[in-house]
């Protein structure tokens, strides 16, 4: 078997995932682009596991742990999108930048030392 062939076809795989994840700002399609560059390593595990022919198959068992690492982050990913969407109304990265509910003041406003005090009067 050809080496050439899965190398390449990982590094495709690969940079198409970098791209979802680079480009993309929505969390379910990051959390997709993420699975597929582990999708691409697990393909260059198995390849050089043939080509290599060896023995104990270390490439298929790192690609065993590889899968059930990646399904157990697609399952904590997909409820932290979850919970915040449900929080939120949206799955935007960059709308959901900070993790206060806005009742907060910001960093970036000044604060008025009187708001919210009782007055006497």
């Amino acid at each position: 078997m050809h080496l050439v062939y899965p190398a390449v076809l990982a590094a495709l795989l690969f940079c198409v995932g970098l791209y979802g994840v680079l480009a993309r700002r929505n969390a379910v399609l990051m959390l997709m682009s993420v699975e597929l560059m582990l999708n691409a390593v697990n393909l260059n595990l198995v390849a050089f596991d043939v080509w290599l022919r060896d023995s104990l198959h270390a490439g298929q068992a790192l690609t065993l742990f590889t899968i059930t690492i990646a399904a157990a982050e697609i399952g904590i990913g997909l409820a932290v999108v979850l919970l915040i969407f449900r929080n939120r109304g949206t799955a935007d990265i960059d709308r959901v930048g900070r993790l206060h509910d806005g009742d907060e003041p910001d960093g970036d406003q000044p604060v008025d030392p009187t708001e919210g005090k009782a007055t006497v009067g």
